[in-house]
C-alpha cells in the first residue's frame, strides 16, 4: 500500500531534484522523496542499534582476562593462515 502526501520545498531545492530527475540519476522526484526518507529512516535505525550495542556494552565491558583470550585467539588465527612470503 502506498500513500500520498504533500511536501513543500523551497524553489532551491526543488530545483536540485529538478536537475537530478534531468540528469537521469532518478526516475521521478516522488523517487527522490522516497530515496531521501529511506536513507533517514536507516540512518536512525543505525543510530539506534549503535546506542543498543553502546549501552550493552557500558553495562557489560569486556574483562581483562576478556580481552586476553581474545587477542590470543587473534594471534592464533593469524599464525594458522597459509600466509605466502611477499619478501
Amino acid at each position: 500500500m502506498t500513500t500520498q502526501i504533500a511536501v513543500k520545498l523551497p524553489d532551491e531545492l526543488l530545483e536540485a531534484v529538478d536537475r537530478l530527475v534531468a540528469g537521469d540519476r532518478f526516475a521521478s522526484r516522488s523517487e527522490i522523496v522516497r530515496a531521501g526518507l529511506q536513507l533517514i529512516v536507516d540512518h536512525d535505525a543505525a543510530q539506534a542499534i549503535d546506542r543498543a550495542f553502546t549501552e550493552g556494552f557500558t553495562r557489560h565491558p569486556d574483562s581483562n582476562e576478556d580481552m586476553r583470550r581474545t587477542t590470543r585467539l587473534a594471534i592464533e588465527s593469524i599464525d594458522d593462515e597459509p600466509w605466502e612470503k611477499w619478501w
